[in-house]
């Protein structure tokens, strides 16, 4: 080749590399967060999957402006299994089932290691809750800047608020004008990072771990005034509890004008998730209205639909406005996808249980991804005793007794239909049963997954 054409050659091959910039990815992560507890639909097909009293416009921004995912899952049914899951893209089986785990993430590859391994250039950083016995701070996990070991505390409990015991000894909300939840200071920050990245022209990823809407229900008296005046809720939430949605709601859209503002949005990836379903019962709630997860089965700390199955939603370059996903995602899929997303070529480590979904993001009519068995994983033996397996249509949930057999076998069809109570088809398919059975157990057994174990019982000492 000529000397002049192989320059030109090679200047083109490297403007088609640097012509376009990595993008921004910014993970909004909310707390208690049920699948229907949004003001749209979160599957255009189910009219319950929203709520016709709370008011989520900016959250709504997001579904509109990109894609919601019907099936999107959190990783677990409790908030640090989830956190640790989606940090390192591991099932919660994999990386610990409940608040303590030996699993410590930074010996493990990490979002932020993630994105640095794909392109150096990433400035990654983490706001608001990190989680409980977390054991590794963020910044040990790669982030550059963070919170800190924050943890539900951090955001506002009973002790935290000048109450003495537990949620049931105080009065069923708080009110702050000022920082209602730390929403407002969160989302300070974040804006603050997110500004000094786009000065820099620096690409960046943000997790903003918002800490609503987890107890206590803190919110301000012009907002807790608006739900007033509107009535009584159509489920079994309080007024205060709406009130704190739409704070949290501002939050998220202050965030989304941010990105207008800067111009950074046309490069920016927004995804939005809960850490786990919405709770079965609220401070001030009214158990005689509909639950609050309706539609769905159960609430948060279990493995129904109510207590994994949360809003799931993305918009950004290349995302189709208003489009719709019936693909099951999962929370752990994030650093795979964030990964993909970012230029990042091959594989990170056996470990990681996720995959991207970054092939559904270009095109809506994907109906499946490469996923190893075509299944999500879902496991908490411990205290609840449960498992289950999400695979295409289908999900197997299992009921272990405390002795390590399995007690109960059901198995829904919660493509279309996500409500489980009423609809076990498992006695019409033994077949199908024992193979999603055998899956879920094989795949245990390969990560070395907690057991159950039978509960100990505390004897009295007898007086001597």
């Amino acid at each position: 080749m000529k000397p002049f054409l192989l320059l030109a050659v090679l200047a083109f091959l490297s403007s088609s590399v640097y012509a376009e910039k990595p993008p921004n990815i910014i993970l909004i992560l909310t707390d208690d967060h049920g699948w229907s507890q949004l003001s749209q639909p979160m599957d255009p097909r189910v009219s319950e999957s929203r709520s016709e009293y709370l008011e989520t416009p900016h959250m709504n921004r997001i579904m509109n402006g990109g894609m919601r995912f019907t099936s999107g899952y959190s990783p677990a049914p409790l908030c640090t299994p989830t956190r640790r899951s989606i940090l390192c893209g591991t099932t919660a089986a994999r990386s610990g089932t409940e608040f303590r785990s030996p699993w410590v993430p930074a010996d493990h590859m990490t979002i932020p290691k993630a994105l640095q391994r794909a392109n150096s250039d990433y400035r990654c950083a983490h706001f608001g809750k990190w989680g409980e016995q977390m054991i590794s701070t963020p910044e040990q996990c790669g982030y550059h800047a963070s919170d800190g070991m924050t943890g539900n505390g951090t955001g506002g409990m009973p002790n935290t608020l000048g109450v003495k015991g537990s949620h049931d000894d105080g009065p069923p909300h708080f009110i702050d004008n000022k920082d209602a939840k730390r929403t407002p200071s969160m989302t300070d920050r974040a804006i603050a990072f997110i500004k000094e990245q786009a000065e820099d022209d620096k690409p960046f990823y943000v997790q903003a771990s918002y800490y609503a809407q987890h107890l206590s229900v803190v919110c301000t008296e012009e907002a807790l005034a608006k739900y007033k005046a509107k009535g009584v809720p159509d489920r079994g939430y309080p007024q205060a509890w709406a009130a704190m949605m739409e704070e949290l709601d501002k939050g998220v859209g202050r965030m989304l004008d941010a990105l207008d503002e800067l111009q950074i949005a046309d490069n920016t990836y927004v995804f939005f998730t809960a850490d786990n379903g919405g709770r079965g019962t609220v401070p001030g709630g009214d158990t005689n209205r509909l639950p609050t997860n309706f539609p769905l089965t159960g609430a948060k700390h279990s493995l129904y639909e109510g207590g994994i199955r949360v809003p799931f939603m993305v918009r950004g370059p290349g995302v189709h406005a208003g489009s719709v996903s019936h693909v099951p995602v999962a929370g752990y899929d994030f650093l795979s996808t964030f990964f993909d997303l970012a230029g990042g070529i091959g594989s990170l480590g056996d470990e990681i249980d996720g995959v991207s979904f970054r092939s559904v993001l270009n095109d809506p009519a994907t109906v499946s991804l490469q996923r190893p068995g075509n299944a999500l994983i879902f496991h908490r033996p411990g205290r609840y005793l449960e498992s289950a397996i999400r695979e295409g249509e289908f999900k197997l949930f299992i009921k272990w007794t405390p002795q390590g057999s399995i007690d109960v076998r059901e198995l829904y069809r919660v493509h279309e239909n996500p409500t489980e109570h009423g609809h076990d088809l498992a006695q019409d398919n033994p077949e199908r049963v024992d193979a999603m059975e055998k899956q879920l157990l094989d795949y245990l057994a390969r990560v070395n997954a907690e057991k159950p174990a039978p509960k100990k019982v505390k004897r009295k000492r007898r007086r001597q």
